[in-house]
Parts: C-alpha cells; structure tokens; sequence
C-alpha cells in the first residue's frame, strides 16, 4: 500500500479499531500554534504529539535543532496514546506534509510499518467538510515494541566520511536558496555539506498542494540511479523526512536520513561547508 493516503480514505475508517490518527501540525516560528490549533479543533478520535515536545529530543551542543528522541522514551510516546504492532497509524498536518512524515519516519526507524500520511493536510479535510471536533480523545495505553532499524540512519561521522571518500550520493532538502549560501534565516550558518544536490522538498507537491504519484516521483528523481545510496539532510532532519518518503515511494531501497542534518553539520568547527551549486 502507497504511504500516502487520501482524506477520504480516511474518512472511511475513521471509526476502526486499530486506527490511530495523530493531528501533527506545527509552526517553526510559533512552537504553540499546532497545539492550540488541535484544541479548537482536529479530526475526530485524533491525538496530538508535538515536534519539539515528543518527536524530538531536547537540544544540546550537537544532534541539530531537532535532535531524534531517545528510542526508550519515543516507544513510551506511542505506548502511551495506544500505539501497538497491530495500529494502523495516520499522520497529517497542515504544512504540506513536512511534521507528519516526521512521525511516519520516526515509526518506521522504530519499526512501524503500518504508517501513512494523510494527503493534502487538515485544511483540504476542513474545506470538504468533513467531520471535525474539539473533543480530545482519551486513548488507553497499549504496548508499542520498538525494532530500531539502524540502517535508515546516519550520523556526522558518516557524511564526513563520504565528504571525504564519496560513495553515497547527498541530498540536501531546503529551499535553493538556503542551499546555495544566498541567505540563511535559521541556523548560525551558510551553504551546504560540500559534494550534496538540492532537492527542494516541496517539489514532491503538486501545485494543488497534492503529493505527487509514484510515476511523477520517479521523473522528478530520474538523475538519480535507483541502486544508488542516498543520505538526505534539511535544516534540523524534519522536512527531509517528506523526501525520504517521496524517495521511498518512487522505488528507492537505500535511503537514508542524516539526523542531525545541517544544524548538527555546522556545529562542529571543522566540518567543511559549500556556497554555491555543486550540481551540473
């Protein structure tokens, strides 16, 4: 089954059982609007994690701006909103799809695999009007088991390494401009990991606000082999996360996600950093 599915997929099952729909919705420059946006109102049943809060560990002197949480303590997360290995798990937000692909990868890097994301967010699910609530579902704990899946994740010592000695193609997933060096809104500095192509991660949208599928996916990575091994970084791991799904979608088998991303890669003094386009 594709990993993203349709608002009125949802719409049908809604009610199952082993469902669990998580309201995802975030705003980097107001950590409180995606919670407070739940509680006025969300789709019914859903339950709200928030980015900063339970799907990323607090922030130190490396790991990025949204460090990946503690596996122990992420499983507590899921446990505790009644996640098992029999849920089918639902992500949406309202931003695209860059918050609720965080969850789908944290789920699967836990090994989760019965987890989708809601296309085209809550305000398409609103417009069609759709059911909503203020009611905040009580859920009862489960037992969520996490498998980690090491390999769908790499550290700084890995991109250093391939910086060095190349292997695995890089993609950085901001927005060109941030790529290139031209301005830097976020993080202390400018440009990218040396030898990595941009790849915009709203470019697996269409211009309805739509994800791309499959087929369109594959055109838009055709420069890329589909054996070749791939590391995808943003600015603090979160938004490359819709591009390892749209990399997924398209029939990539070696994708993986530097964590830390551009935030961690800056924080160490001696890693080299790229303005300009290393891309042909």
């Amino acid at each position: 089954m594709e990993p993203i599915v349709s608002t009125r997929w949802l719409l049908a099952r809604m009610y199952e059982p082993e469902l669990v729909i998580v309201d995802c919705r975030f705003v980097l420059s107001d950590p409180e609007a995606g919670r407070i946006a739940y509680t006025a109102d969300h789709i019914p049943g859903a339950i709200y994690l928030h980015l900063e809060e339970q799907l990323s560990a607090p922030v130190g002197s490396h790991g990025g701006r949204h460090p990946l949480p503690d596996v122990t303590e992420l499983a507590q997360v899921f446990s505790k909103v009644g996640m098992n290995k029999d849920s089918i798990v639902v992500a949406y937000d309202d931003q695209g799809g860059a918050y609720a692909s965080r969850l789908w990868w944290l789920l699967r890097y836990l090994g989760h695999e019965r987890v989708y994301v809601m296309d085209e967010g809550y305000s398409a699910w609103k417009n069609a009007k759709f059911p909503v609530s203020d009611h905040q579902a009580v859920r009862i704990p489960s037992q969520f088991v996490a498998d980690v899946q090491q390999d769908m994740v790499v550290g700084v010592e890995d991109v250093q390494e391939v910086v060095r000695n190349g292997g695995p193609l890089i993609i950085d997933s901001r927005e060109h401009r941030r790529y290139l060096g031209l301005e830097e809104p976020i993080d202390a500095k400018a440009g990218h990991i040396p030898g990595a192509i941009n790849k915009f991660w709203k470019d697996v949208l269409d211009e309805q606000g739509r994800w791309k599928k499959a087929d369109a996916l594959k055109e838009q990575f055709a420069d890329i082999e589909q054996e070749q091994e791939v590391i995808v970084y943003c600015g603090s791991g979160v938004t490359a996360c819709p591009n390892v799904l749209a990399l997924t979608q398209a029939g990539y088998k070696n994708v993986k996600l530097y964590a830390g991303s551009w935030s961690d890669w800056i924080s160490y003094e001696g890693n080299a950093v790229t303005t300009g386009s290393d891309q042909g």
